[in-house]
């Protein structure tokens, strides 16, 4: 796993470099704060959890894909990649690497969504569990759409409409049931569903992430066969 260390080293260099990319994991939470203690907590008709759950669940939409999708994007675009390739980086390295330091700084992340909700013990475990599973799935389809980005450019615009369609999708399912069958296969859906309701059934949810998972490892692997020694 010397590799994989290598390139976790490099990734998290170029994140400090980058603020811009340690904001959008900063943001979320404290807009779930601010609007729980100004909104929920001082109307008792509104849960005290329901913006953490809300901002959560679009965080891990979000953030961790377009971390992920930038810093791949621009390995390619740097042809750090290329040279990654040659040197006889693997695809599980590589992306062991990149996604190690976002899912890391994801789960300190999701442990302080959960401290904000006031959630203790094995729910505060199930929460932070459920959050790094969603981020997983957000990493890897960041990582593949990266990867067939020939730029950061153009890893942006593609990557955009994708999370702000994974992240919103789900609170518009809660008014259109339609949308809500669209969105049912999608893990995000499944990530909101489980953090709003502790007690239901988590087994159908989990098992669709999971599903989500193993078709976006798979996505990757092509990807980074494809494209890893090409330029553009």
């Amino acid at each position: 796993m010397r590799s994989a260390k290598a390139v976790f080293i490099k990734q998290l260099r170029d994140t400090f470099k980058n603020r811009m990319m340690l904001v959008q994991f900063i943001i979320f939470p404290i807009m779930a704060m601010i609007m729980t203690e100004l909104v929920a907590k001082a109307d008792s008709e509104i849960p005290d959890t329901i913006f953490v759950t809300m901002f959560a669940a679009v965080f891990v939409g979000m953030t961790p894909l377009s971390m992920t999708n930038t810093a791949i994007a621009e390995d390619r675009e740097h042809k750090s990649l290329r040279f990654l390739v040659m040197a006889g980086v693997k695809p599980y390295e590589y992306l062991a690497g990149v996604g190690g330091l976002v899912l890391l700084i994801c789960a300190l992340v999701s442990v302080v969504f959960g401290l904000i909700g006031g959630f203790v013990g094995m729910q505060l475990v199930y929460f932070v569990a459920v959050l790094i599973l969603g981020s997983i799935a957000s990493t890897l389809l960041g990582a593949t759409i990266g990867m067939l980005s020939k730029n950061q450019q153009a890893a942006t615009a593609i990557g955009t409409p994708v999370f702000m369609t994974l992240s919103f999708l789900p609170m518009i399912a809660q008014f259109n049931e339609t949308v809500e069958k669209v969105a049912s296969v999608l893990y995000t859906q499944q990530v909101n569903i489980l953090v709003h309701d502790f007690s239901m059934n988590s087994t159908k949810p989990f098992l669709i992430i999971m599903a989500n998972i193993v078709i976006l490892i798979a996505l990757f692997a092509l990807a980074y066969q494809k494209k890893g020694l090409k330029n553009g």
